[in-house]
């Protein structure tokens, strides 16, 4: 039961939700934290805001506050690798990073979920990077009061879809690169993919156990790859030699060393011409020479993918065609964008 008291009047009387101020480009948060006793100097500071009336609560015994109604729901939202923040802040949960990893999002259950209405949870996109400690999700109820059996449904579609929210953790791969092309094997053009790949590796937390420069012929690339493996390689990196031109023969190598489920070719820009696949359990991608070129490529989208455990073939290459155009942005904020989205 709700109801309303002048302001004027409501000096002794304790807030019933947090009361939120703003002030443009400078602030954004609680003014008044829920359970403040209201004080004859707080007065003008609440008409200040637009509060002319404060609401008077008693909760009846189906009925429930937003602040209890989201810690309900955020529990049942967070899965393995998040967390929660401290407490309700102006009566939403946020739902944090537990370790860095990659986010993944139950899209059919969060929809579900925000049918409801008088409940909402809002995250940040499926298969984004993040770190400890990002906000990744954050979660409420709309109302000040709803009835309990609304929380309770939404939690139970969050329970029975469990996980929705969820951070994989990255393994920590040992990884061969394969640096194709007569025109590095020969020594006639420095290699610079070694650098980059090394960087996005370690970034990730996997190691460059070995690095193989093979000329444009299957049959040593085949060695190559064939033998990082028995070195102990558990992900083979090729790079160069996946275009159109005749002496592009890398992806041939790979088939030749046994690799199988491999897919060539993405509706992902840059990255039309990666492949993706494995020889027994060890996944095996190429990557085309716009990764040496580029900051960010379909490589960045998938090497996280891979390294949760992830196969990818054709039916996720095709979905990843929207939103895999890269803007080229002149100073890159990848992964805050719209690439891979």
């Amino acid at each position: 039961m709700k109801k309303t008291v002048p302001v004027d009047e409501a000096v002794g009387m304790v807030l019933p939700h947090d009361i939120t101020e703003i002030v443009k480009d400078k602030f954004k948060g609680r003014a008044f934290k829920k359970g403040h006793v209201i004080r004859a100097e707080d007065i003008e500071h609440l008409k200040s805001l637009g509060k002319e009336n404060i609401y008077v609560l008693k909760l009846g015994p189906n009925e429930i506050h937003e602040n209890e109604a989201a810690q309900i729901l955020a529990t049942a939202l967070s899965g393995p690798g998040s967390m929660l923040s401290s407490e309700p802040v102006e009566g939403k949960i946020a739902i944090l990073a537990e370790r860095d990893g990659l986010l993944k999002i139950n899209e059919e259950a969060l929809y579900q979920f925000n049918l409801l209405g008088e409940v909402m949870c809002a995250t940040l996109q499926t298969n984004t990077p993040v770190k400890k400690g990002d906000d990744i999700a954050a979660t409420r109820l709309i109302p000040l009061v709803s009835e309990r059996a609304t929380v309770l449904e939404a939690a139970t579609i969050a329970t029975n879809s469990s996980p929705i929210i969820e951070v994989k953790a990255l393994r920590n791969a040992r990884v061969s690169l394969i640096i194709t092309g007569n025109e590095v094997f020969h020594g006639r053009i420095e290699d610079k993919f070694e650098k980059v790949l090394r960087g996005k590796l370690e970034q990730l937390g996997s190691e460059v156990i070995s690095v193989t420069f093979a000329p444009d012929d299957i049959d040593t690339i085949a060695e190559a790859i064939i033998n990082a493996i028995g070195a102990g390689a558990d992900l083979i990196i090729t790079s160069g030699g996946m275009s159109v031109d005749p002496d592009d023969v890398t992806r041939m190598g790979i088939e030749k060393a046994g690799g199988t489920d491999c897919y060539y070719g993405t509706p992902i820009l840059p990255g039309a011409m990666f492949l993706s696949g494995r020889i027994g359990d060890i996944p095996v991608l190429g990557l085309p020479a716009c990764g040496m070129f580029h900051n960010i490529t379909i490589f960045d989208l998938i090497l996280p993918r891979i390294l949760v455990g992830e196969q990818i073939g054709r039916e996720e290459f095709a979905r990843m065609g929207h939103g895999g155009l890269c803007r080229n942005c002149k100073r890159c904020q990848y992964p805050v964008c719209s690439f891979g989205k």
